[in-house]
């Protein structure tokens, strides 16, 4: 069987697709109507995987479970909440966000070293502890994963979710991942929070070896609008009730696990971008021909982040000339008269002029919901491929009255 094969993404795909996982929400008062409050539950404790912000100004409940996971390695119990990031709250923040972990522990039955926490939402106000006490007090392990991916969202439109199957060992073992993203999205370990959960055996520093790596070709190659938040974190739990033999990088199929897993991880990262705060379009830029991997990255990260690119496609401009300006200051070199620029299957830039590709073909083409631009350096044989979406008025209209 070929690997393609062995690799099934499936249709409404659920972080508790992968067995031994159950996943639920509430509304428990920190916003005025949604859900605000989910968590998840492992049967078995699970080998637990995380990277973090690298905003120099960590929120409590990042710096709880970054040093949980990097004390123990396991993970069984994970708890969120939205309205409220417990950001730059001093010792309080502190002080709440472990005690956030100390209920969750006592009510789950479960070690305080075996529960991570996030928050999300509005950066310097206090948690509502009451709220959130009463939110733990409703934890159960009735499995309702759309309640989960519902209360984890911000400014976000629509939950994120997928799943695949794949064949290890002869056994089929899901991986399945919810997140939350829509503003303060951009490359640099992607603004958002992120789950994923596996019934694979993995082991931990393996799993930490995979989730790392994926990152940089997928969550790390969105952008919505070049903000990094203090409270965005992925987490990868495997409880191995699938007991296949251990996953690590000699096993046969470690190449066809992170194939699976960087699937769930691109579909959650496009997702992600394509949910951009006021977006009305998809941006998916494949760069093609780069020297080595570092130059391709930088070129689509520049291109998503242009605001004058993303303000063309959302105005149905084809101005190549926006694109060309920001392959120029990707920190890159290159020769201008190599590289060839395209908009879906329309050339609009080659030998170092544009085209005369007629300007309505263009325009009928950026009406479409998923815009892609391809460059070809010409330089060499790596490529990437990252995401991004368009900014219109409504992501000033969104951001102006965040808190109000």
């Amino acid at each position: 069987m070929q690997t393609a094969e062995k690799i099934q993404l499936l249709e409404d795909g659920h972080i508790t697709d992968a067995k031994g996982f159950i996943a639920g929400g509430i509304h428990c008062g920190i916003r005025k109507t949604k859900l605000d409050f989910g968590w998840i539950h492992s049967e078995v404790p699970a080998a637990a995987a995380g990277v973090y912000t690298v905003n120099a100004f960590q929120a409590a409940p990042v710096q709880i479970t970054k040093n949980t996971i990097e004390k123990s390695g396991t993970i069984q119990t994970v708890i969120v909440n939205s309205g409220n990031a417990n950001s730059c709250t001093g010792e309080r923040g502190m002080k709440d966000a472990m005690e956030m972990q100390r209920l969750a522990a006592e009510k789950m039955q479960v070690p305080v070293q075996y529960v991570a926490v996030a928050s999300t939402g509005v950066i310097g106000d206090f948690l509502p502890m009451d709220k959130i006490r009463f939110g733990i007090s409703q934890m159960d392990e009735n499995d309702k994963a759309h309640h989960f991916e519902q209360a984890i969202l911000t400014t976000d439109t629509v939950t994120k979710h997928a799943a695949v199957k794949v064949e290890i060992d002869g056994k089929m073992i899901a991986i399945g991942g919810a997140a939350k993203g829509s503003g303060m999205i951009h490359p640099n370990m992607a603004t958002m929070l992120g789950f994923i959960a596996t019934d694979a055996c993995v082991e931990q520093e393996s799993l930490q070896l995979a989730l790392r790596q994926l990152t940089d070709s997928t969550f790390n190659m969105i952008s919505v609008d070049g903000d990094s938040s203090t409270n965005d974190m992925v987490l990868l739990l495997a409880n191995g009730m699938k007991k296949n033999n251990p996953l690590h990088p000699g096993h046969p199929d470690w190449q066809l696990f992170l194939q699976g897993l960087e699937t769930v991880m691109a579909e959650l990262a496009k997702k992600i971008a394509r949910d951009g705060e006021g977006a009305t379009k998809l941006i998916e830029v494949h760069v093609t021909g780069a020297s080595n991997k570092r130059a391709a990255n930088q070129v689509a990260k520049a291109i998503i982040s242009s605001n004058l690119v993303k303000t063309a496609v959302y105005g149905k401009d084809p101005n190549w000339g926006r694109i060309v300006c920001a392959i120029g200051y990707s920190g890159e070199t290159f020769d201008l008269n190599k590289i060839h620029v395209a908009l879906g299957d329309h050339i609009i830039f080659q030998n170092g002029l544009g085209t005369a590709t007629e300007e309505k073909i263009l325009k009928d083409y950026l009406e479409e919901d998923t815009v892609k631009i391809y460059v070809d350096l010409q330089n060499g044989s790596e490529k990437t491929v990252a995401w991004g979406c368009d900014l219109t008025y409504e992501y000033i209209n969104i951001n102006a009255s965040y808190r109000t």
